[in-house]
């Protein structure tokens, strides 16, 4: 939970670079809570649960979506790239393709363009420095 969290406290920073651990831990808590969430909604008989709109997950998604889209750019900043590279997710299935493979990539090695490598900063300390 301390990588939810460490993205959490860089809600909108789009700065610095971001390990592939702090990406995909996010992604997979973000994904746990957007199916319990369904399952309230469900249960709870809010308006477009059953389309997979409900109320509790799309205040949800609202919630998350500028942290999401800013673990993305600092993700694609580790790997060397532009975060402008984050609009690739517009192209249906094929952009999605792409910025997983993007994001499954190791870090480059050393610093970059946008800053030191995550990996050569004490992994003990998440959430005590800055991205």
């Amino acid at each position: 939970m301390n990588w939810y969290f460490h993205v959490l406290k860089n809600y909108a920073v789009f700065r610095g670079r971001a390990r592939r651990q702090e990406y995909w831990y996010f992604f997979l808590i973000n994904i746990i809570i957007s199916i319990a969430l369904a399952f309230i909604d469900n249960a709870m008989g809010n308006p477009g649960a059953g389309e997979g709109a409900g109320v509790l997950g799309t205040f949800y998604s609202l919630a998350i979506l500028i942290p999401s889209i800013a673990v993305g750019v600092r993700r694609l900043h580790d790997t060397g790239r532009n975060g402008w590279w984050m609009l690739l997710g517009l192209i249906p299935l094929i952009g999605a393709l792409v910025l997983i493979y993007f994001f499954a990539q190791d870090s480059h090695p050393g610093s970059n363009e946008y800053g030191l490598n995550p990996k050569d900063i004490d992994s003990d300390s998440v959430g005590q420095f800055k991205v």
